[in-house]
């Protein structure tokens, strides 16, 4: 079994285990890896343009708000950015701060009829430490994968 095969597989059976409403879930490196070797996989930033501003990017990410700053409202174009985006037979890997919006990001991704969305478990700053900080625990950014300051 080829190493994309075995990630998409691992992925779609914690999917699967916790009855999530799109293909699978996968931890950065993962996600990364797949990004390196999966022809046409695209990753999609959902954070706020200001989160991507001010805490950092990844590169060639495709980058569309599932909320919008100020005021944290869902973004009513999401669907139709996604469709100018991304095609619809593409594996989409989907990453925000922590993975809550990205989740929710998937899984109306997947009822949009998009047949391989992902949500990047840990997000991009990873869960909050005891002294309440991210990007120390985990996240793609503590896995020291590429990203950039603006």
């Amino acid at each position: 079994m080829g190493k994309i095969t075995e990630i998409l597989r691992v992925a779609q059976e914690r999917a699967k285990s916790e009855n999530l409403p799109y293909q699978g879930a996968l931890l950065p490196s993962e996600a990364y890896e797949l990004l390196q070797s999966a022809p046409g996989a695209q990753l999609v930033d959902v954070r706020t343009r200001a989160e991507r501003d001010w805490v950092g990017k990844i590169p060639e990410a495709v980058e569309i708000e599932w909320v919008t700053y100020p005021g944290m409202k869902p973004n009513p174009y999401f669907g139709a950015q996604l469709e100018q985006s991304v095609d619809q037979e593409a594996l989409l890997l989907f990453i925000c701060r922590s993975g809550a919006r990205s989740h929710a990001a998937a899984a109306a991704a997947t009822a949009q009829g998009y047949g391989n969305a992902y949500n990047i478990l840990e997000g991009f700053e990873g869960d909050p430490n005891l002294e309440k900080h991210r990007n120390k625990l985990n996240g793609w950014r503590a896995a020291g994968l590429p990203w950039e300051q603006s």
